[in-house]
Formats: structure tokens, C-alpha cells, sequence
């Protein structure tokens, strides 16, 4: 049998050694993929040597450098509740310009990256967190963790069409795991559908949907885990208590 991931690459050795990738996510600067190629583009050094491979191993962060910057030791990992609003791209740039996350976002925050990510066109609850160790554990499917969205949509359809979804579904090729789906109110041929699912593949509220036969005009996460966007307005972003990420910390897999 082939090894699992994590049996092949354990995130620490024995001798407490770890990759760099891993370091440098867990202080802050970019997802481990984003690390990768940053250094592939040679914009990570370590006393001054340009790293040729994500692979090496440190005890430490002492005498890497970003961009030619020293990098700072992890800080306390810090939670944070962001508001995208519709229009905005969750990624750091845009090579056609649109606006980003981080152009709404106000400044003095510490470097922040998102958990996972909300379409372009979708708007609502967006984590934001400066430890790439806990961004990857909230985003993992084995984590389990609820997404609640609250989807405008038009076009016919039933409670019991809806109850279906419990069991899943495959759309063109593409299996899509147990969704809770209730009917809240309809207008006409208008309707507002809550959606509660663990997984968050791309576009997944979307194009299930969109394959019972609905037009999604308005889409918005409500809730990530235990944390919601009620009280927050577009644009706007609050952070976590320590005592509550610690405790939701807790309840992770």
C-alpha cells in the first residue's frame, strides 16, 4: 500500500526539524503553495544563498530572508471575521485589475491571508488569520467544518428537491458530499434557500443549484464553524477573541 501524504512527509522530524515551507506559512508570509513559488522565483534566502528546493530543513527562521527582508519570528496566532463584499477577489492581486480583499481591508491589521476562498461574484464570511498552520486546518475537508450560505435565487423548486441533496450529488463528474438545503421563502418564482455544507468545493452552492434548475442572483456566506457575519457590515472585519479561537481550537479533528 502506497504511503498517505502525511506518513511520506511527517511535519516535524524526529530531530525537530521542519520544512520551510511550513515555517514561513506559519509566520505569516503565504500558503505553503505560494512559499513553493516564491522560491522557485529565488525571492527566499537563507543567509544570504537564494533556496533551490521547498524541501530544506530548519530548526528556525534565523537568517532567512524574503524579498531581501529578514523574517520575523511566528507571532500568536489571531483570527479574524471579514465581510467580503460582492466584487472583490480574494486574492492578493489581480493581473486585470480588479479590486481585492486587501484593498478593503483598513490598514494597522498584521499580514493576514483567507481561509479558503469566496468567488468574485459572492459576498459574506471570509476568515482571515496570520498563521498559515491554522488557515490549512480550517480549510481541510477532514476538519468537518459547517459553511452556511443564504442563496437568492430564481427559478421552480421543492422542499423535497432540496432533501435530496442530503445524499449528495455528482455533477458532471464532480461529487459533491451531503448538503442541508431548506426552502425559506418565496416570492413569485423568488426564493431564498439555506445551504449548510462541510466540504466547499469551487463554486459548489452554485452549480448545485444551477443543476436543479436555479438562477443564483445573490449569494452569501453566513457562517464558517461557530463564527458568523451577522453583525458585521460589507467591507468590515473583527476579530476573534483569543479565548474563543482557543476553545474552537479545541474542537477540531
Amino acid at each position: 500500500m502506497p504511503q498517505t501524504r502525511s506518513a511520506a512527509r511527517p511535519e516535524v522530524r524526529e530531530d525537530g526539524k521542519q520544512r520551510i515551507a511550513k515555517l514561513l506559512a506559519r509566520a505569516g508570509i503565504a500558503s505553503r503553495r505560494e512559499v513553493e513559488r516564491m522560491i522557485a522565483e529565488g525571492r527566499v534566502a537563507l543567509e544570504g544563498k537564494a533556496l533551490e528546493t521547498p524541501a530544506t530543513l530548519l530548526d528556525d527562521l534565523k537568517g532567512v530572508t524574503v524579498d531581501g527582508k529578514p523574517v520575523n519570528p511566528p507571532a500568536a496566532a489571531r483570527l479574524y471575521r471579514f465581510y467580503k463584499p460582492a466584487g472583490v477577489l480574494t486574492a492578493a492581486n489581480d493581473p486585470k485589475g480588479r479590486p481585492t480583499i486587501y484593498d478593503r481591508l483598513p490598514p494597522g491589521l498584521p499580514r493576514l491571508m483567507p481561509v479558503g476562498r469566496l468567488d468574485f461574484n459572492t459576498e459574506g464570511l471570509l476568515l482571515m488569520t496570520n498563521d498559515g498552520g491554522l488557515k490549512r486546518q480550517l480549510e481541510l475537508p477532514s476538519s468537518g467544518i459547517r459553511r452556511i450560505y443564504r442563496a437568492r435565487a430564481f427559478g421552480d423548486v421543492t422542499q423535497d428537491q432540496l432533501e435530496q441533496l442530503a445524499e449528495g450529488v455528482t455533477i458532471e463528474g464532480v461529487r459533491y458530499g451531503s448538503i442541508d438545503a431548506n426552502l425559506e421563502r418565496r416570492t413569485g418564482r423568488n426564493c431564498w434557500i439555506e445551504l449548510t455544507l462541510t466540504e466547499g468545493k469551487n463554486r459548489e452552492v452554485r452549480r448545485v443549484l444551477e443543476y436543479l434548475g436555479m438562477q443564483v442572483s445573490r449569494l452569501i456566506r453566513t457562517a464558517y464553524g461557530p463564527f458568523s457575519v451577522e453583525d458585521l457590515a460589507p467591507g468590515r472585519i473583527a476579530e476573534v477573541g483569543r479565548e474563543d479561537l482557543f476553545r474552537f481550537r479545541q474542537t477540531l479533528k
